[in-house]
């Protein structure tokens, strides 16, 4: 499972290996019962948290459900411009939206859920090969 931490929201996304089993962006309030109610469903091995913007407060919060042992930290430099990257991949902007470059693109909702996944894959990619 990861985490992209966030003040006032936050992605959360289960992995196993390459496959997405679920995503969602939560409330950062609501983050301890959403991770809770994931975690009863698909009993992951480990927390995967992205190591910046209230990394350790959420790691903190989460420690009633993972054990310090359970959690890594994972290097979330640039993560929301390869999640932004990512959403516009998978949601491709039409009309003349197609002619706006990405950097001047913004996503119309929260995609804090790719950049979970992103994180998700980061540690994957250094800890699996």
């Amino acid at each position: 499972m990861a985490v992209d931490p966030g003040r006032g929201k936050c992605g959360l996304a289960v992995v196993d290996g390459s496959v997405v089993l679920e995503v969602n962006v939560v409330d950062r309030s609501d983050l301890l019962d959403e991770v809770q109610s994931l975690k009863d469903k698909y009993v992951p091995d480990l927390l995967v948290v992205g190591n910046s913007t209230g990394s350790r407060l959420v790691v903190e919060e989460l420690a009633s459900l993972f054990p310090e042992d359970r959690v890594r930290l994972v290097d979330e430099r640039e993560s929301t411009l390869e999640g932004r990257r990512r959403y516009f991949q998978e949601h491709p902007p039409r009309g003349l939206w197609r002619l706006v470059p990405l950097s001047l693109r913004y996503p119309p909702e929260p995609f804090d859920d790719l950049v979970a996944v992103i994180l998700a894959e980061r540690f994957f990619s250094s800890h699996m090969s």
